[in-house]
């Protein structure tokens, strides 16, 4: 009897980690009506513990970005309709969360080592931050969405901007954390979505408010073209 209350004590674990997955992904894309997708995930088959790269579950050799992408449905299927991600995620219960970006959202990313200095430098400025993803290896600052000439002016004022530090607006994705307090190796929330004005989405700061602190941390990183989100 121990046994078979211990399994069912974990089955219902289980489907409760699920079902505060799909609220988290409801809200996302029903609530703040940011178009989202699921993401490929990793490879069941690895042994994955911290400090190592989990294997992605795509077909491409050396993915590089490994479990944090969309596949299978690909980026342009994202969406914000409650209807479509309810039959994704109740198929897929366990798929990692992706945002496309540049609609309602965008997003800058660097290096974790240089995210923590520019998450730091900011604070300090007194600048408004809006959410911040931490994921295994990058800090994920979410902004307002952009334009490429807005972004092209803005980045024509530096001296020298590091390869390391990624822009995602229309066209890009990012991936979110699924629920509060995932565990290791996943998404997670550094700074929780606030809301704005309208209460009805979270506040995202402009790009223009966070670019010289994110530029001056990203020099501190070694350049590269590997994202592994």
């Amino acid at each position: 009897m121990r046994e078979i209350l211990g399994r069912r004590r974990k089955v219902s674990l289980q489907r409760k980690g699920r079902t505060a997955l799909l609220n988290a992904v409801l809200t996302y894309a029903e609530q703040w009506k940011w178009r989202v997708v699921p993401g490929v995930g990793y490879d069941r088959r690895g042994n994955w513990r911290a400090g190592d790269e989990q294997t992605c579950a795509c077909p491409r050799p050396n993915c590089p970005v490994p479990g944090a992408h969309p596949l299978d449905p690909g980026l342009l299927a994202a969406t914000h309709d409650p209807r479509m991600v309810r039959w994704w995620w109740t198929s897929r219960p366990e798929a990692p969360v992706v945002l496309a970006t540049g609609d309602q959202v965008s997003a800058a990313s660097v290096p974790a080592a240089a995210g923590e200095l520019a998450l730091a430098a900011i604070e300090k400025l007194g600048v408004r931050l809006g959410p911040v993803i931490a994921t295994p290896t990058r800090y994920v600052f979410l902004v307002a969405p952009y334009s490429l000439a807005e972004l092209g002016e803005l980045l024509d004022s530096q001296d020298w901007v590091p390869t390391s530090l990624r822009y995602h607006g229309d066209g890009g994705y990012v991936p979110l954390p699924a629920v509060v307090g995932a565990g290791t190796g996943q998404p997670r929330w550094v700074r929780e979505p606030v809301a704005g004005p309208d209460e009805s989405s979270p506040w995202l700061p402009g790009i223009a408010s966070l670019v010289d602190a994110l530029v001056r941390a990203g020099r501190t990183a070694p350049d590269g073209d590997r994202l592994t989100y």
